[in-house]
C-alpha cells in the first residue's frame, strides 16, 4: 500500500464514498486503490496518531525490524513500543509478520503498511 488517508467524516460520508465507488464499477471506470481510516472525532484522531506513534511509525518506516529492535532505537521501553505497535497494527498502519532467522529462528518484524500517511481533519 503506497498512501493511508487518516481522515474525519460522518456515517454519510462513509456510505457516499461507498455508492461512489459502487458507481464507477457499475460504468466500468478503473478502480483506484485507496486505502481510508474514518474517524467521526478530530479526538480520536489526536488520541491515535501521538507523537510516540508518529515517531515509531517512521522508524518503521525507514527501517523494519523487531518490536526489541525498533524499541531500542527510539530509546524507549519495549513493552511502550509493543503497546503503541498494537495500535497501529490494529488501525492498519503497521504490520507484524514472522520473519524466518538463518539458523536461529524467527523473529516477529514490524514493517509500515503504507509508504505515507495523509492526515486531514475537519472541526465544525
Amino acid at each position: 500500500m503506497k498512501q493511508l488517508t487518516i481522515k474525519t467524516g460522518t456515517e454519510d460520508d462513509f456510505f457516499n464514498r461507498g455508492w461512489e465507488i459502487a458507481r464507477a464499477a457499475d460504468h466500468g471506470e478503473a478502480l483506484v486503490e485507496s486505502h481510508v481510516i474514518s474517524l467521526e472525532d478530530p479526538a480520536d484522531m489526536m488520541k491515535l496518531i501521538t507523537e510516540g506513534r508518529l515517531a515509531l511509525f517512521r522508524a518503521v518506516k525507514e527501517r523494519p525490524g523487531s518490536i526489541t529492535d525498533v524499541a531500542n532505537r527510539l530509546h524507549r521501553n519495549r513493552s511502550a513500543v509493543k503497546r503503541d505497535i498494537d495500535v497501529l497494527t490494529e488501525a492498519g498502519l503497521l504490520t507484524v509478520a514472522p520473519k524466518i532467522l538463518a539458523g536461529h529462528g524467527r523473529q516477529k518484524e514490524v514493517r509500515a503498511a503504507a509508504t505515507q500517511i495523509r492526515l486531514q481533519a475537519e472541526v465544525s
